[in-house]
């Protein structure tokens, strides 16, 4: 036994490379991407250490290129599940009971080894996986999973800190045990640094876990678990089982020792998942927790005081970065009449000069979206908006799925603001705007509020005061990050907690201490000196 009180380095956010022209960067990046193409993978399914080749396997797909194949993937069955609890169910005692501090420094060292020796990699298999350019790759798969291990072992200790006042007498104290079972963490496609925290968050503070990658983000979360095992992850700790989710639910869901669900997805899933856990609240030993961070209509406001460049850059970049993919993408937006003429230009010109392609040409600004579902899903969405009255194509709109999943960044005008795609998520490069009367600001703040059922992020840009308050004060509530005078995507580990409520998730707040406080179970602890000896109370005497 180790005694200390001891401190983990102070975190810093990772800075984030450039891949300039000629940088060595831009040349170590280009040669992983040359060597992953043309080594394809076999991934396992890994539980308790092992390597699993189950034989049932799907292709491992480009989303830029649908003749370039990575890789396969063997899908877990429901024996591969249930032998992955009982894995956990094995390592759960000695990992609870090692010293936090040990546990800390596997994280550590997961952060450095991606810094260093393994940021290619990570970088590269986000790439060509998940169709991301350098620059989103650069800034998700690397310098927020590089966040997320350095921060998220400083909250820990923070947590750990937390103890109550002592009265004469007596010692009080709090342990912050893990929770009492196992964690399924179940991760989206669109962020590896979310398919790194979800499963790492629990199991920092003793938690063993489950996860389940998006069978879309398949190359590069292999990675992950890889780099986990490379930094001295014990077997066991985490498991990495790609399987459908209605294996994973049928087998874990109904488990006595289910602890905890740590989930980014679609707001649709993350329901089913809590009716099957309500149905099933008698079998559990516990009740678990429930942590989702789900779907988002995102909303860039604008007041006639905001200066048209300033929007145009942020619209497009929060937009189209990433093909729209991301759960705090700018997905609609209110523009003032007398502002938008000016907008529409320097949209208009930014567009103009915006490529869509392979994204290991590095003067793509974007690549594909993630498969045919999601093109054939966008395509009639862009199709509808051409056919309609209450709608119209500003920019873009053109489709092509002939080498990849390629949609234009598209910008449609609502004229009605209900309108389909100012309601619905649709999860790519479509961005719809109504134009309002300048005099009827009031009233449009109230009807972007209200739109709808979502509340992850949104901005306001006004350079008047008086507007940002009063857009500050009405979308109180629509947006759990929220943005003055800047795009509502790029939230950073330490400084912008992330989540949104509503159907947004439980707005737990990645990337802060919060989301630590709901993988821990405290016990209080009394510890009396010199017990009393006599039962009876002073108030008992009359005389």
């Amino acid at each position: 036994m180790t005694h200390g009180a001891f401190h983990v380095p102070t975190p810093i956010n990772e800075p984030v490379k450039a891949y300039g022209p000629g940088s060595p960067e831009k040349k170590s990046l280009k040669a992983e991407l040359a060597r992953m193409t043309a080594e394809p993978v076999d991934v396992p399914v890994i539980v308790g250490g092992e390597e699993i080749r189950t034989g049932d396997t799907e292709p491992i797909a480009c989303p830029h290129d649908h003749s370039k194949k990575l890789g396969q993937v063997h899908r877990a069955k429901k024996e591969h599940i249930a032998k992955a609890l009982e894995a956990a169910d094995k390592a759960k005692k000695e990992w609870a009971r090692l010293p936090w501090e040990e546990r800390a420094s596997v994280f550590l060292r997961v952060g450095e080894l991606l810094a260093t020796t393994w940021r290619d990699k990570l970088n590269a298999s986000t790439m060509l996986g998940q169709s991301k350019t350098a620059h989103q790759a650069e800034i998700d798969s690397a310098c927020e999973t590089i966040d997320f291990m350095r921060f998220n072992v400083h909250y820990a200790e923070r947590l750990y800190g937390e103890q109550p006042q002592s009265a004469p007498g007596m010692w009080n104290r709090m342990e912050h045990r893990p929770l009492d079972g196992f964690v399924v963490a179940i991760s989206p496609f669109n962020f590896t640094s979310i398919a790194a925290n979800l499963p790492t968050a629990p199991a920092m503070v003793g938690n063993t876990v489950v996860w389940k990658p998006a069978s879309t983000s398949i190359l590069s979360n292999y990675w992950l678990m890889k780099l986990y095992q490379a930094a001295g992850l014990p077997a066991g700790v985490i498991n990495f089982v790609p399987s459908s989710g209605a294996n994973l639910g049928d087998v874990a869901f109904s488990d006595r020792r289910l602890a905890g669900v740590h989930f980014t997805g679609s707001t649709g899933v993350f329901n089913g998942i809590w009716s099957t856990i309500g149905q099933n609240v008698s079998r559990y030993g516990q009740y678990p927790r429930l942590v989702g961070e789900t779907g988002g209509k995102d909303f860039v406001f604008v007041h006639a005081s905001a200066e048209p460049r300033a929007v145009a850059v942020a619209l497009v970049r929060g937009a189209f970065e990433y093909q729209g993919q991301k759960c705090s993408a700018a997905s609609r937006g209110y523009v003032p009449k007398s502002l938008w003429p000016k907008v529409c230009d320097e949209m208009g010109a930014i567009l103009a000069q915006v490529k869509v392609g392979d994204v290991t040409d590095f003067t793509n600004f974007m690549g594909a979206v993630i498969d045919k579902k999601s093109y054939t899903s966008l395509k009639s969405f862009i199709d509808g908006a051409k056919q309609s009255k209450d709608a119209r194509i500003v920019f873009g709109g053109e489709c092509d799925d002939s080498k990849g999943w390629f949609i234009q960044p598209t910008v449609i005008e609502a004229l009605d603001p209900k309108y389909t795609t100012m309601c619905t998520e649709l999860f790519g490069p479509v961005l719809t705007l109504h134009v309002y009367d300048d005099a009827r600001f009031a009233e449009t703040l109230e009807l972007c509020a209200t739109t709808s059922d979502y509340a992850l992020t949104g901005a306001i840009f006004a350079d008047d005061r008086f507007a940002v308050r009063q857009a500050y004060e009405a979308l109180r509530f629509a947006a759990g990050n929220f943005y003055v005078n800047d795009k509502p995507t790029g939230a950073v580990v330490g400084q912008q907690p992330f989540g949104g409520s509503r159907a947004s998730g439980t707005n737990d707040k990645a990337g802060s201490i919060l989301n630590l406080l709901r993988w821990i179970s405290p016990r209080a602890v009394k510890e009396t000196f010199v017990p009393p000896t006599d039962w009876r109370y002073p108030f008992l005497g009359e005389s």
